[in-house]
């Protein structure tokens, strides 16, 4: 683990990666801007956009703590039988399948209660369900990789690699559910 937990290594370490993950972010709106038009249409579907990559994020950013956690107490090998891995991987992914239905709904119901232009409920719970579980998968395949990078370039993961998975997140959660909004509307 580093040794240099002052703030100006934590600056110099974090610095460079928040320069180019800035970059990242800047995808995400031009990403965005190419799905306006449907997402206008349908404003159950704009509602899903913040909560979906918050939710996305905070599921990344849960994973990558409880990650960085095992690294340091060293019960974690990036082994692909790693059970406390595993376990962790299924557990998000099953936060995603319980969450995004309810945050699907939530939308749905806002929109409902507003008027307007409404799409069925089933496909909003879909369009959101889908989205969610892929966004899942992708939070736990970058957390995990994030963290082993960590590791491997002697970075304290409790430093780089929550803002790594949510900002990947943010732009490919726009992507994501920008996908699932073409595939099932």
């Amino acid at each position: 683990m580093p040794e240099d937990w002052t703030v100006a290594g934590i600056v110099r370490a974090t610095f460079p990666l928040l320069v180019g993950l800035t970059l990242v972010e800047l995808a995400s709106g031009l990403v965005l801007d190419t799905g306006q038009e449907v997402l206008t249409t349908y404003p159950s579907l704009l509602t899903l956009v913040p909560v979906t990559i918050g939710m996305a994020g905070n599921l990344g950013s849960v994973l990558a703590s409880r990650l960085s956690t095992a690294l340091h107490l060293g019960t974690l090998s990036f082994d692909s039988r790693d059970d406390e891995l595993a376990g962790n991987a299924v557990a998000t992914v099953a936060l995603a399948l319980t969450l995004f239905p309810l945050v699907g709904a939530g939308a749905w119901a806002v929109q409902f209660a507003l008027g307007g232009l409404v799409l069925p409920l089933a496909t909003v719970l879909l369009v959101a369900t889908a989205s969610g579980v892929v966004l899942a998968v992708v939070a736990v395949l970058v957390a995990a990789a994030a963290t082993y990078a960590a590791y491997r370039f002697r970075l304290d993961p409790d430093d780089v690699v929550i803002p790594v998975v949510t900002n990947v997140c943010d732009v490919l959660g726009v992507v994501v559910l920008l996908a699932a909004v073409e595939l099932f509307v």
